[in-house]
């Protein structure tokens, strides 16, 4: 089990060993692990002798972005970013936080790249309760994430101007990839939206004004990245048919050219296996110029169906 644990007292910040966190007294003490759920339960159990409900939901396997008032305090799910390569159903990194007056629990399976820049701002003193660490953590996450949905949005751009210029399978398989990213943030980013706001509304004075304030910036922020996601994905479905639909008039063309150079050939396969029978009485089978007499014959057939075809326009 890796972790870490601070305190805050009289605005100065300081980073404690592990074990001296449960009996540590300040305006904030924040503990930190990043553990598999047996060790984190047996931590808060035996160390910080938090509630069984807590524990449960500081290990729980659904870890599905919501907010719930527990006593004084609160039990907040956020998703982020990691250094770890995650699955693509699954993109997003949880932590799960327990806040209250003086005192802020977090679990994380994944390592979050949010927690390095909070503990930064922690360092350099810009944090001084629990309202201001939650609210930090929620802007770091969503600033995170931001130029990331910007990104997806530029790559379905490029292959939007590429269409009719690349081949259609290549630009599909990016266009599935940009859609999969879209469906796998945005899958978090609504109920993350919910929860933070629902986390700006809870009666308590650990959080104070300016704490919902920043909260409520930041579940707008997730909710204008949501919104984008949605337009992401609408166009990503809008240009995957695009694309299916050009794929099918290639094949189409494509076709149509296999069938007019049959049908060029097929009169001639005629003539040619008629005068190539072994059997006797063929005419002009012993002129010396029979051969060459055949050859133009074939290629004033094939010259007159291609004309045919050009004249109908089926080359268009």
């Amino acid at each position: 089990m890796t972790g870490f644990a601070w305190i805050v007292h009289d605005g100065a910040a300081r980073q404690i060993p592990l074990e001296e966190a449960p009996g540590a007294d300040g305006d904030l003490v924040w503990v930190h692990l990043t553990t598999n759920n047996e060790h984190a339960q047996q931590w808060l159990d035996e160390q910080a002798h938090l509630s069984p409900f807590v524990i449960e939901a500081l290990t729980a396997a659904e870890t599905r972005p919501r907010c719930d008032a527990v006593e004084d305090g609160a039990v907040i799910n956020l998703r982020g970013l990691s250094s770890e390569q995650l699955t693509a159903s699954d993109p997003l990194a949880s932590v799960r936080i327990h806040a209250r007056h003086g005192r802020v629990f977090s679990v994380t399976r994944n390592p979050l790249n949010a927690m390095d820049r909070v503990c930064a701002d922690l360092a350099v003193g810009e944090i001084h309760d629990p309202g201001d660490l939650i609210a930090a953590i929620a802007d770091e996450i969503t600033e995170e994430l931001d130029p990331m949905v910007a990104k997806l949005g530029d790559s379905l751009d490029a292959c939007e101007t590429r269409i009719g210029n690349a081949r259609a399978f290549q630009l599909r398989r990016l266009v599935n990839q940009v859609r999969s990213q879209a469906i796998g943030y945005r899958r978090f980013l609504n109920p993350q939206r919910a929860a933070l706001e629902k986390l700006a509304l809870l009666p308590g004075k650990w959080l104070r004004d300016d704490d919902r304030l920043k909260l409520g910036a930041a579940a707008d922020r997730a909710a204008r990245m949501a919104e984008e996601l949605e337009s992401i994905r609408e166009r990503a479905a809008l240009t995957h048919e695009t694309l299916t639909d050009l794929r099918t008039e290639q094949i189409d063309q494509r076709s149509l050219i296999i069938a007019i150079v049959a049908m060029v050939f097929l009169p001639l396969t005629f003539v040619t296996g008629l005068l190539g029978m072994n059997v006797a009485g063929i005419p002009f089978a012993h002129e010396p110029w029979a051969f060459w007499g055949e050859t133009l014959f074939c290629v004033a057939i094939a010259l007159g169906v291609t004309g045919y075809f050009v004249g109908r326009h089926w080359f268009r």
